[in-house]
């Protein structure tokens, strides 16, 4: 950069400097422009450039050797060219004036055309005479005599104004001074007012006629338009104002309306203009631009968030004008330019109008006070609150959003940080939900949408840090839901309560244009076309990761290292960290990689020493350990083992949880909130690290202060203490640790031997902590368990009892499934153990009036059974997902104090083990399974369809684990207890639709749903009570019914169920060699449910995307097969050869379709009908000849005839495109192809084409069978006995179709179409023939023409069979020789109509003669 000259400079200096500036090329601060003298005979020209007089003038430069005589263009241009001149052509020699002539054609006819005006009539008067020989010089004293500025007419001179005045004193009017009414700029388009009776128009001036009778004309013109407007009524009125409008120029009609506007007095009534009052509420977004690395528009003023308004506003006097008198100074008449009054400008000091709802029933702008509230519009608050300002709306109190974007832009500090503040108070009320009853739209998606995000990112840039700091707080506003922390909290005790579900978005299907054309090897990766985004389009999709491209991290960890900022901030950038550590592994590893950002955050919040805090709000929180910072560890590790490893290894943390944990809390030097607050952070971290088969060495080295903690858990839960919440939360912790290290212990032995049996092979390493070291711990926690039971008497002690047994419960469960796996397993002892503590605690607790009222909360409580009536949740965007919990205390859920979840699965988890060893122990459960609430919340579940989503899956798979452990306890029962076989039926109702509920995590479950219950014998009752026989007896009675069989082929369905029982096991065993794909997800889950932690690499669930298996699973086998064995061939499918044993995987997956059907029918409520039609489609294309097997046949034969009952067909709607297909359509096309391929008139198959050829469906179908596909009428012979779904829904209501009903007169003309062929299709096209040419229903004339002509051609026709057939059609019959009746001769009407028509065809052609 160039400096300034000094005063001190040297003239080698300044010549120096003045080299250094000429060959930089930076252009001068300052140009000498000389401008040509006129006077002199200078040519003008441009100031900036020299002409050649210019260049003969000498200057004083300093010259410099080597320099350019002519300095270079600083800002070269290309010389400036035409767009038009470059388009005409033009000769030499040319006559400009016939180039004039040829192109304007118009200029002779208008020259020619001119008439002078007659001024003959037009006075002429004369300046008055004076006897002074010059006018009077004027003064602005005088001025008070001359015209007013408003009666003047516009804004003239001081000069024109003294000629008006001086006109008006000898009784003159101005030469062209129009009338009154002209001189008013009322101008309107609106016809809705009538005319008023005034002396002059008000809209024609009359200007142009200031002949003799001008006047007269005007008004002549006007009574005339008048009395056109009153003969008009109201609609014509209307009408041809519609038609004006449309023919006039949009911005003609606004500008007259503008115009009309203005000139309406100040004193009207604001109702009469609604436009002007509505005109801001569709403005669009205005764009902000400001320079960033994204390319997109950073942030927009945001859309205003409207309220609901239903009432009118009441009619108000307006206010009176400012007038001179209520001015606090009077102007002089010395005082220059205040001459004038201009009330606009002098509004603002006037009181404000009470606030009042605008005269519309539109919504109305959202203002909000300085705590986010939102204020009704209608509320008059005192203006000393500071709400009012110089707004759109003075009168109304608050900011709006628009306005606050504005001010956090701003210049001034205080601005900037008061606008950050509420918008941070403003995402904090509208995350909890409280806008949403009196609010349209989300406040939240709004502001995103309006670039809130990028708002937030450059104020975290300021260099004020007031403003930074209210920034910070916006974004853990925007970020953070405290709610939702605190329910992770709550639940981390829970069995697997430390997993959790990454918060990341639901992915979106993006169109890849781009890469559309190019080969695989030149496409752009994914992780190449996230770079290639911009921020705006990662920050749409995802908040998260577009704050992480924006460098929010580096900005983070410089606030907290160089400005050091108050409490308050450094506890938000805590929780901000904290929550994107949970949104994905990957932005866990991002903060684990921030340069200094985790060093900074443990040497400063968890430092190793400490002196104790002066008071309990001490200004810096720096040097102090933080129960917030430990918990950004936690969430951290539970991103995965290497991250845990990462933060005990290298980061020092495991000195840190030493030093923590060695002491009581007392003991800390810190306040005693904080104190018992990170205690229970650093428990919970470990048992994190535990729960990876880490930090074990850790529990031998601490082991006295676990004992010792463990020795005052009935010490410190005393319901005296006000600290009691936290202390809870601290002893669920320690349990949680113990669980996850029983756990661990257990998987030593197991690791040992594999260490020694793996010969080189990758093995994790045994744990320190062996099973010797936790065993101990057994007796002592038992004898906690049962203090806690007896504490359920005493009212005071109930609800900590209750919220610590689900977590001793849960140990126990731990301790017994790993203790069955050890060596020194000990059988008989144990079961005499397992006997002990069942009549001893679990019975009594079942027992206990407490815990039986609680499970009476089941069903309430449930989040499956309770979708349609729950509470309306909070905001939800999807570029944030969170868990919804706002406001959960206040009301029934599955987390609430009342709920019986937690209890009953931590007893659900114990039974599963100790039946799992003690046999015998199961009968004794019995009646917790045949508890009147535990059957009503089955019930309730089987019928329900929960909805998959952020906000309910967290909740959703605690749900599933008790409806799991319930199944596995009703599967020990089922075959020793009648009572429980009572409800069998039920229990695999449940299991069913639990399948494909599991989430991901869970894919152990339904491995073992799969293995266990869902093909049991025991659990499908009806195969072994008579269910096929009664199946049967219905069959018998429905043919009875029908007096007809329906199939030769066709084998009772009943005979086909008994024989799908038999085959169970196989059925099975077909399914999971299916779903083998999902193996490694299988025993990925085991190793989590069963408490394999040494081989879990991370606690974050899998991506939720969606269920584990999908709702259609019983279909799975024939999906498969058909995409295996069908390749693609030019658009279709060619058939390759079936793979071996390809027809039992379909007559297995048949039989279980067949089962399901007929015994489980709500199990399947969940798949359409058309999907199920799609699925099973699959029959016919996976093969040419699969579906020709007699086993496949009769399965098919039998789902056909389930599929086509009469309440199944009303609801088979094939205008909705198949799960995973575009549309129907193509399917069929694809069936019609194969029919004629290899169908050898098979009659499944035809009865399969047939069944979309139903009247109420697409035509296009029907179109392609009678055209595309017309030579397969020749083998689609299905009679109508055969076809299961009654005829009438193929012939009723008439064809109206045009197009297709040609071509069923062509088929059966041409004879494509016969009766011995197609007797179903034959029927069809007579019935919809016959209804159209003898129907009396009025029509076009093209439709009329078509019914004449084939009328004629069937009289006409040789075959007289066809030719009664279409004449004597009367109605379907099936039992009938055709299927159909025939009239024995035609009715009278329909003989006139064909006499009608004959006799017009031979008029015609006697004219034609």
């Amino acid at each position: 950069m160039l400096r300034r000259p000094k005063p001190t400079d040297s003239e080698a200096d300044l010549l120096r400097e003045q080299e250094q500036f000429l060959t930089s090329g930076t252009p001068s601060a300052a140009n000498v422009v000389r401008r040509p003298d006129k006077r002199r005979g200078e040519a003008g020209g441009d100031g900036g450039e020299h002409n050649g007089e210019d260049e003969g003038r000498q200057r004083d430069v300093v010259t410099i050797e080597d320099l350019p005589d002519q300095l270079p263009s600083l800002t070269p241009a290309p010389p400036k060219k035409s767009r038009f001149k470059a388009s005409r052509v033009t000769f030499e020699g040319e006559d400009a004036e016939e180039r004039l002539d040829r192109q304007d054609t118009h200029i002779s006819a208008v020259l020619s055309r001119i008439i002078e005006r007659d001024t003959s009539s037009t006075p002429i008067s004369l300046p008055p005479l004076t006897g002074m020989a010059f006018p009077k010089v004027l003064h602005r004293s005088e001025t008070s005599s001359q015209v007013p500025l408003s009666s003047a007419g516009g804004k003239k001179s001081i000069f024109a104004r003294q000629i008006a005045s001086q006109r008006v004193k000898e009784g003159n009017t101005p030469l062209h001074c129009a009338p009154e009414a002209a001189q008013t700029p009322e101008t309107s388009m609106d016809t809705d007012d009538q005319p008023t009776a005034t002396s002059g128009p008000r809209l024609v001036s009359g200007q142009g006629l200031e002949g003799r009778g001008s006047s007269g004309e005007t008004i002549r013109i006007h009574r005339e338009n008048q009395a056109k407007l009153q003969a008009m009524s109201q609609s014509e009125i209307l009408q041809e104002q519609k038609k004006l409008l449309s023919q006039l120029d949009p911005r003609l009609v606004e500008f007259v309306r503008s115009r009309k506007a203005q000139s309406v007095p100040s004193s009207a009534s604001p109702s009469k203009h609604p436009q002007a009052k509505s005109s801001r509420e569709n403005l669009p977004l205005q764009n902000v631009s400001r320079d960033s690395s994204s390319a997109a528009v950073l942030f927009q003023k945001p859309q205003e968030v409207e309220m609901e308004v239903e009432e009118e506003e009441e009619e108000l006097p307006p206010a009176p004008a400012v007038t001179e008198e209520d001015l606090p100074v009077k102007p002089q008449k010395e005082w220059v330019h205040m001459n004038k009054l201009e009330p606009e400008k002098l509004e603002w000091m006037r009181d404000l109008p009470a606030p009042r709802r605008k005269g519309t029933k539109k919504a109305m702008q959202a203002r909000f006070d300085f705590a986010g509230t939102l204020i009704p519009p209608t509320e008059d608050l005192p203006t000393h609150l500071g709400l009012h300002h110089h707004g759109e709306e003075p009168e109304r109190a608050g900011y709006s959003l628009q306005e606050l974007f504005l001010l956090s832009r701003s210049q001034i500090i205080q601005q900037r940080s008061l606008a950050l503040s509420m918008l941070a108070n403003i995402l904090s009320k509208a995350r909890a939900g409280e806008y949403l009853p009196v609010l349209k739209g989300s406040v939240t998606s709004t502001l995103l949408d309006a670039g809130l995000l990028f708002l937030l990112r450059f104020a975290l840039d300021d260099s004020v840090e007031g403003a930074m700091s209210a920034a910070v707080h916006a974004l853990k506003a925007l970020l953070v839901c405290a709610e939702d922390e605190e329910c992770l909290d709550y639940t981390f005790s829970w069995f697997r309560g430390l997993a959790s579900f990454p918060l990341l978005p639901s992915a979106q299907e993006e169109e890849e244009v781009e890469d559309e054309g190019l080969p695989e090897c030149m496409r752009l990766t994914a992780k190449e076309k996230e770079e290639r985004k911009s921020d705006h389009d990662v920050a749409r999709q995802d908040v998260v990761k577009g704050l992480l491209k924006m460098k929010l991290l580096p900005r983070l960890r410089y606030i907290l290292e160089v400005v050091r900022p108050s409490p308050r901030v450094v506890h938000d950038i805590l929780e901000i960290l904290t929550r994107i550590a949970r949104h994905s592994a990957s932005s866990s590893t991002q903060v684990l990689d921030c340069p200094r950002l985790m060093e900074m955050v443990l040497s400063e919040f968890l430092p190793t020493s400490w002196t104790a805090p002066s008071s309990p709000l001490p200004q810096s929180v720096y040097g102090l350990p933080l129960a917030s910072a430990m918990k950004l560890l936690r969430v951290l590790a539970t991103s995965g083992r290497h991250a845990c490893a990462r933060l005990l290894n290298s980061l020092g943390v495991r000195e840190r949880l030493c030093c923590l944990l060695s002491a009581e809390p007392g003991e800390l030097l810190l306040e005693p909130t904080e104190a018992l607050r990170i205690s229970t952070e650093a428990y919970r971290l470990w048992a994190v690290a535990v729960g990876y088969g880490q930090a074990c060495k850790l529990y031998i080295d601490l082991y006295p202060g676990l004992a010792k903690a463990l020795q005052s858990v009935h010490r410190v839960l005393a319901p005296s203490d006000p600290l009691l919440p936290l202390q809870l939360q601290r002893v669920l912790a320690l349990l949680s640790l113990l669980t996850q290290v029983t756990h661990t212990a257990g998987c030593h032995q197991e690791l040992q031997a594999g260490m020694v049996s793996s010969q080189g092979e990758e093995c994790p390493p045994p744990p320190t902590v062996s099973w010797g070291h936790v065993a101990g711990l057994q007796a002592s926690l038992l004898g906690h368990l049962k203090g806690f039971v007896k504490s359920l008497d005493n009212p005071a002690h109930k609800e900590s009892s209750l919220a610590v047994i689900p977590a001793y419960l849960t140990y126990l469960g731990a301790y017994y499934h790993q203790l069955s796996r050890q060596n020194c397993f000990k059988p008989v002892e144990t079961l005499q153990e397992l006997e002990l503590l069942t009549s001893e605690v679990l019975l009594p607790l079942l027992s206990h009036h407490v815990v039986q009222g609680l499970i009476k909360n089941l069903k309430s409580s449930s989040v499956v059974c309770n979708i349609q009536s729950s509470h309306p949740g909070p905001e939800t965007t999807p570029s944030l997902p969170g868990l919804a919990c706002p406001a959960w205390r206040d009301h029934l859920g599955l987390v609430v104090p009342s709920s019986p979840f937690p209890l009953l699965t931590g007893l659900g988890l114990l039974l599963e083990t100790i039946t799992g060893i003690h046999k015998g122990l199961s009968s004794k459960f019995t009646g917790l399974l045949l508890s009147e609430p535990v059957i009503g919340y089955l019930r309730s579940c089987s019928q329900a369809t929960p909805t998959l989503s952020h906000t309910r899956a967290w909740l959703l798979r605690h749900e599933h684990h008790l409806l799991y452990l319930l199944l596995r306890l009703a599967h020990r029962l089922v075959t020793i207890e009648p009572q429980v076989a009572k409800h069998a039926s039920l229990y695999h109702q449940v299991a069913l639709v639990l399948l494909p509920w599991l989430l991901p995590g869970s894919e152990y479950l339904a491995h073992e749903l799969l293995s266990t219950i869902i093909f049991s014998k025991d659990f499908i009752s009806e195969g072994h009570s008579g269910g096929p026989e009664a199946v049967e007896l219905g069959e018998l009675k429905l043919q009875e019914q029908t007096q007809h069989q329906t199939s030769p082929s066709l084998q009772t369905v009943g005979a086909l169920l008994r024989e799908a029982c038999v085959q169970l096991p196989s059925i099975r065993g077909c399914f999971l060699t299916h779903l083998a794909h999902l193996e490694p997800s299988v025993l990925t889950s085991r190793d989590a449910l069963l408490g394999r932690n040494p081989w879990i690499n991370s606690h974050l669930l899998p991506e939720l995307t969606g269920p584990t298996l999908p709702s259609d699973w019983p279909f799975l086998p024939l999906v498969s097969l058909y995409e295996r064995t069908g390749v693609s061939d030019g658009g279709g499918l060619a058939v390759e050869e079936l793979p071996q044993g390809a027809l039992q995987v379909v007559t297995h997956c048949l039989q279980w379709l067949l089962l399901l059907e007929v015994w489980r029918e709500d199990a399947l409520k969940v798949i359409l009908p058309i999907a199920k039609l799609a699925r099973l489609s699959c029959v016919f294309l996976c093969s040419s000849d699969l579906f020709l097997e007699r086993p496949v046949q009769k399965l098919t034969w039998g789902l056909f005839r389930l599929l086509t009952r009469r309440s199944r067909l009303d609801s088979l709607d094939l205008n909705v495109p198949p799960p995973g297909l575009a549309s129907f359509q193509d399917l069929y096309s694809a069936l019609l192809s194969q029919y004629e391929a290899v169908s050898f008139g098979d009659r499944l198959f035809g009865c399969w084409v047939l069944l979309p050829l139903q009247r109420r469906y697409n035509t296009t179908m029907k179109l392609a069978v009678f055209g595309e596909h017309v030579g397969m009428l020749r083998s689609l012979g299905v009679t109508l006995d055969q076809l299961s779904i009654p005829i009438e829904r193929f012939t009723s209501p008439p064809e109206d179709s045009l197009p297709l009903l040609h071509l069923y007169f062509r088929s059966l003309v041409t004879g494509t179409l016969k009766p011995r062929w197609c007797p179903v299709l034959y029927v069809v096209a007579l019935s919809h023939v016959n209804s159209f040419i003898f129907s009396q229903d009025a029509a076009a004339q093209e439709v009329e023409a078509a019914r004449h002509s084939m009328l004629r051609k069937i009289y006409y026709l040789t075959d007289e069979v066809l030719r009664n057939h279409l004449l004597l059609f009367r109605l379907p019959q099936q039992h009938s020789e055709f299927g159909f009746d025939m009239y024995d001769q035609l009715p009278p009407i329909r003989a006139k109509r064909l006499e009608r028509v004959l006799r017009l065809q031979d008029s015609s052609d006697e004219k034609g003669d």
